[in-house]
């Protein structure tokens, strides 16, 4: 099995290229790609007749001489060889589509008359139309002349690179082109010219091929592949989704935060209750502003040197508040939780008799499965710290909460969870972990926040082991973004792959619609019921006791 080093490749020759990708060097293979990928294209495009399918043909070349490259005896002779699997690949294709290269030619008329359905890959810069047109040209002329013919506008109208490629003397080459020419229809000659010259595969197909391969690792030399975008259009774009998140992130977190501070003042049954919630939030702010203020002195320093513009010196700023305020609260309420407990156990015992008196809000059903609830909802229960989690398949609970598919609390761990710290398949809250994280301070395989950490993330700051996009990011594979450093960072290969990766189309879906909300939803909901239930309690006790009747 090849290793994936990353030294670089001095050869110049295919004995030596191939002696470096099986010692390891991935960067070998990818001269071998570069030095091939237009010969092999063209062979499978001279046989189908299809862009798309010629370029599909070709990587599953190369993906194949990538694994059994150690097969190959004589080194020297790599062209012949990879072409032989080509053809392969080629003719296992048409015989499973049923048809012969030269197929179902009809008048170049209809293919100019007819219209596209859709644009075609972005390394195209033809129509299908034009592509159409293209092919309704070349399938009338014979593949002995029409193999040439492609190659040779494709390789910068080279005889001795078309010779060399198809093992043919120069005169030969001369001789097909000349009766290949003399095939074309003279009102499409400057067409197909042009045309093939703008269909030549380019940096994005040999992206494509090596991120196909097993156990991809880039190096930083790889980024030699696309032309540097640092600071374009290309780049910021593809970390747009990061900075939306970064900007937004503060609005969204001042609502949560207010309806959990709301609510634990509602619930609150003492003035001295009251006094520790506010010293908490209040103290948690004042560090918060202290710190970001210190911070932001160097922040400012280094905008003003590096000339970056005022979105980036905010998305930054917010984003590192945000992760020192939620940080804060965190070791405030996790240092005080044992205070906590002993004075509401005294509470428990002298003024319940050690009962649990009811929540604002309480609802169980009846249905249960497997020994749990449907649904279990407590909301505004002044000892929930000592009283334990709500447990449902859809638990809802202001302090602690599990649920088999739903949960929503202070924190809360379910497949699905909302919470001041979620856990779970997917979470949403102020800080999050899971597969997929949506949250101010985001852990997960994909996360998307203000500072985010994971395989893939899309953050104002964070880092990613594969890709990155946002404000300042670090990935190992790809990150574009403001600041980014990764193996391919800021230029066309990271840019093309986070336009075809999944996760960054969602992320800038959810930025754009706020989805990222949907946390702070419950908060408020919450919220709203134990203010209702304090007014109602405070009403009753102003209440005059009724008269007994004479």
């Amino acid at each position: 099995m090849m290793m994936t080093n990353t030294m670089p490749v001095m050869a110049n020759n295919d004995a030596e290229l191939v002696g470096a990708t099986l010692s390891g060097n991935r960067d070998a293979f990818t001269q071998i790609v570069s030095r091939y990928q237009s010969l092999i294209c063209s062979l499978a495009y001279s046989a189908t007749g299809s862009l798309g399918q010629s370029e599909d043909l070709a990587q599953e070349t190369f993906i194949a001489a990538w694994k059994h490259l150690g097969r190959l005896r004589e080194r020297g002779k790599l062209r012949a060889w990879l072409c032989g699997i080509a053809r392969n690949r080629i003719n296992n294709f048409l015989r499973s589509e049923g048809r012969e290269p030269l197929r179902e030619a009809g008048p170049l008329e209809n293919a100019i008359e007819s219209h596209a359905a859709g644009p075609l890959p972005v390394d195209y810069t033809i129509s299908r139309e034009e592509a159409d047109i293209l092919w309704r040209a070349l399938e009338r002329i014979p593949e002995i002349y029409r193999e040439p013919l492609v190659l040779f506008y494709r390789e910068q109208q080279s005889i001795e690179t078309v010779a060399a490629g198809l093992d043919l003397t120069e005169d030969a080459v001369k001789q097909r082109l000349s009766r290949g020419r003399k095939m074309l229809q003279e009102q499409v000659l400057s067409f197909v010219e042009g045309a093939l010259a703008r269909t030549n595969p380019g940096p994005t197909f040999t992206f494509n091929v090596l991120a196909a391969l097993p156990a991809v690792t880039f190096s930083a030399k790889a980024a030699t592949l696309g032309a540097a975008l640092k600071g374009g259009a290309g780049a910021k774009a593809a970390g747009a989704a990061g900075w939306l998140g970064a900007i937004f992130t503060p609005l969204l977190v001042i609502f949560g935060n207010y309806a959990s501070y709301k609510m634990s003042l509602d619930e609150a049954q003492t003035d001295m209750e009251r006094y520790h919630v506010k010293r908490v939030f209040r103290i948690s702010l004042l560090i918060t502003l202290v710190l970001a203020a210190i911070l932001a002195v160097p922040l400012v320093m280094w905008t003003v040197r590096s000339e970056q513009s005022l979105v980036t010196f905010c998305g930054i700023f917010f984003s590192q508040t945000i992760v020192i305020y939620f940080l804060t609260i965190f070791v405030f309420v996790m240092g005080t939780l044992s205070h906590r407990k002993k004075y509401l156990e005294n509470i428990l015992i002298e003024q319940y008799g050690g009962h649990f008196p009811p929540a604002a809000y309480e609802y169980r059903s009846r249905a249960s499965l497997f020994g749990l609830p449907l649904f279990h909802i407590r909301i505004g229960d002044r000892f929930d710290v000592i009283r334990g989690p709500v447990k449902a398949w859809i638990a809802i609970g202001s302090s602690h909460s599990i649920g088999v598919i739903f949960a929503s609390g202070g924190i809360a761990i379910a497949p699905i969870s909302f919470g001041g710290i979620g856990i779970g398949l997917i979470s949403f809250g102020a800080i999050g972990m899971g597969i997929v994280s949506l949250s101010a301070i985001a852990l997960g395989v994909w996360s998307f926040g203000a500072l985010a950490f994971g395989w893939q993330i899309c953050c104002g700051c964070g880092a990613a082991w594969h890709a990155a996009a946002g404000g300042i990011v670090f990935a190992r594979d790809f990150a574009a973004g403001g600041i980014a450093h990764a193996a391919q960072a800021n230029n066309s290969v990271a840019v093309e792959f986070l336009r075809q990766t999944p996760f960054f189309r969602i992320a800038e879906f959810i930025a754009r619609y706020n989805l990222w909300a949907l946390w702070v939803i419950p908060m408020f909901f919450q919220s709203h019921i134990v203010a209702r239930a304090r007014r109602r309690q405070e009403w009753k006790n102003l209440q005059l006791p009724t008269l007994p009747k004479i």
